[in-house]
């Protein structure tokens, strides 16, 4: 009896080490929790994929529903650009003691009356020469082709076609005719683009900062600040891109045009005018309207004129990638040559010709706002720079 009584509280003690020992490995076969699943290394890889899908998901369906109203969206993005570019010159006429409506209507009329004289004399010149200069960059095109087949260098004639028919057939494309072609070819919408542009100009230049106050009136606190920052930096980065494009466009046309001028190759003056638009495409637009003015000069002047007018679009481009940009842009344009190329590709493709031109600049204000939403640097303000110290203070008034 001794001997089994002893015997059972060692039983006990034994079972109750075993089912110790069973009990972790229990939990250790349990399936996990859902805390538990997301929480490891592929749980928070596998939630930052899935934000990065939702986001890419959200941002086609907006880039879509915009697509499907061009007809609003690019008169209120020509007009921003435009009213970001001129408020200096009404902040001027503001600190002149004018008031803001009579500085607004001062400037509205003067842009519109310097945009009307830029485009009407790039419309007649161009227009009155047009039949000529596609002429002779056809002839051009044929010359070059055929130096090409009798060169050093061997390469069939198939080739060299089959690249020209994928140049001229994405010329021609719908993409790139969408946005300017297409726009001009049915008046009533241009009409009415044109229209909105106008009034929504007006109101821009009005009650710009009103209609953005009202925008960012449900945000209150840090948001609101990163908010204010948000405008401030926007309109600079669109104003000083579209006044230092305007420059630049405008040098490399007088130094291109001044050339052809001089080595007396026809068409002198529409070649300078589709080179001042081509530089409102950055790094490609003043490269082939350069190009084309190679071609005329090909055909009227022999290959040699046509290598110095190449020397000469070489020069500029250099001119103005190394001088012009860095000091007319400044920081308006921090964007990389692959993120602008990128940009140019994506803005052709969804919106031809006016999504080439709008691209770079919307890049350039999107990774603005980006620098500015995710940065924790506190905006500088005259009170926090300019406070007295409180012992100087102190010392100073006895």
């Amino acid at each position: 009896m001794a001997d089994s009584a002893s015997t059972a509280p060692q039983a006990r003690d034994e079972a109750a080490d075993h089912g110790a020992v069973a009990r972790p490995g229990k939990d250790a076969s349990a399936p996990k929790s859902a805390s538990q699943l997301w929480g490891d290394g592929f749980g928070r890889v596998g939630i930052r994929a899935a934000q990065a899908l939702l986001i890419i998901a959200i941002s086609v369906v907006a880039v879509f529903a915009l697509l499907q109203i061009k007809l609003l969206v690019i008169p209120v993005l020509i007009a921003l650009i435009l009213a970001a570019a001129i408020s200096p010159f009404v902040n001027m006429l503001k600190r002149r003691g004018i008031n803001d409506g009579l500085s607004t209507v001062i400037a509205f009329v003067t842009l519109l009356a310097a945009l009307g004289a830029i485009f009407t004399v790039i419309f007649f010149s161009v227009r009155s020469q047009w039949d000529d200069l596609v002429q002779q960059a056809s002839t051009g095109l044929d010359q070059l082709q055929e130096f090409v087949l009798n060169g050093p260098i061997p390469v069939e004639e198939d080739q060299i076609t089959q690249a020209r028919d994928a140049i001229i057939e994405f010329a021609t494309s719908s993409q790139v005719r969408s946005g300017a072609i297409t726009g001009i070819s049915v008046v009533g919408e241009f009409l009415t683009g044109a229209a909105l542009l106008v009034v929504i100009l007006f109101f821009f230049l009005k009650d710009g900062q009103r209609i953005w106050s009202f925008l960012t009136s449900p945000f209150k606190g840090e948001r609101a600040t990163k908010l204010q920052r948000v405008g401030t930096k926007s309109q600079e980065v669109l104003g000083g891109y579209i006044r230092g494009t305007s420059v630049v466009a405008l040098v490399d046309a007088v130094f291109i045009g001044v050339a052809l001028f001089i080595l007396q190759v026809p068409l002198a003056l529409p070649l300078a005018m589709v080179v001042f638009i081509g530089a409102f495409i950055p790094i490609v637009g003043a490269t082939m309207a350069g190009v084309l003015a190679a071609l005329v000069a090909l055909v009227a002047n022999g290959p040699l004129v046509a290598l110095i007018v190449i020397a000469v679009v070489i020069a500029v481009n250099q001119l103005e990638g190394n001088l012009l940009q860095p000091v007319v842009m400044g920081k308006s344009l921090q964007l990389h040559a692959l993120v602008i190329l990128l940009a140019l590709t994506a803005g052709t493709l969804l919106a031809g010709i006016v999504g080439a031109v709008l691209s770079v600049p919307l890049t350039a204000v999107t990774w603005s706002i980006i620098k500015i939403w995710f940065s924790n640097e506190a905006p500088k303000t005259p009170a926090t720079e300019q406070a007295p110290d409180p012992d100087v203070a102190a010392e100073s008034t006895h």
